[in-house]
């Protein structure tokens, strides 16, 4: 063995022996940096599949077809104000993004949730507990954050486009951006929301004695 392959070994060993004792020593620190190193595993995958799915559906009469429910109250210059306001219309026509938009947002957020259920469940939080019942636990906060996350978004989702698109001339560049943008806002909303979520759908159990 090479003294380059030995020094390695000796780094990864190193390494892996201070992690473990840190993680005795500070275990609810250890677990928030391993449930925060994975969200942003899950966001980085969340900004590779959003583009490709956006731009899937461009090319479909689903980008004319408006999305705007769950009314609530009114905008200050009195116009409905949706939960879910995706009007019709490609975002760089003015429009909202149809139906299109909401589908490429909603199954990237699907996909990458199903994918951090598995993940937080056996990596950071090494839960034991019923899979079924933290399942109908997640799918229930999903919906609530979803619904919240949204609700926020339809006061940052216009600024941020037009500032990027129309403000500053990046045309289809600052299309792309924007929603680099608005994606790493929704998954910061979900971030904080889901850890204190997960400490209490992600038990540990005690092992039953046979």
């Amino acid at each position: 063995m090479s003294n380059l392959n030995i020094k390695n070994n000796k780094i990864v060993t190193g390494t892996v022996g201070y992690w473990k004792n840190y993680k005795e020593k500070h275990p609810n620190i250890a677990q928030f940096l391993v449930f925060f190193m994975l969200s942003n595993g899950i966001t980085l995958l969340q900004l590779i599949l959003m583009p490709v799915f956006k731009s899937i559906f461009a090319n479909t009469s689903l980008v004319t077809t408006s999305f705007q429910v769950l009314q609530f109250g009114h905008n200050f210059d009195g116009t409905p104000y949706y939960i879910f306001d995706y009007a019709a219309g490609s975002l760089a026509s003015g429009g909202g993004g149809g139906l299109a938009y909401f589908l490429a947002v909603q199954i990237t957020i699907g996909i990458a949730q199903v994918i951090n259920f598995f993940a937080q469940r056996n990596i950071t939080f090494k839960s034991n507990s019923n899979v079924w019942t933290a399942a109908f636990w997640y799918v229930v906060a999903y919906i609530i954050i979803t619904i919240g996350a949204a609700a926020a978004q339809g006061f940052y989702k216009a600024p941020i486009y037009n500032l990027m698109m129309n403000t500053w001339g990046m045309g289809s560049v600052g299309e792309t951006t924007a929603d680099v943008f608005t994606m790493i806002i929704n998954s910061a909303i979900s971030f904080w929301v889901f850890f204190p979520i997960f400490k209490i759908i992600f038990k540990q159990e005690p092992e039953k004695k046979a």
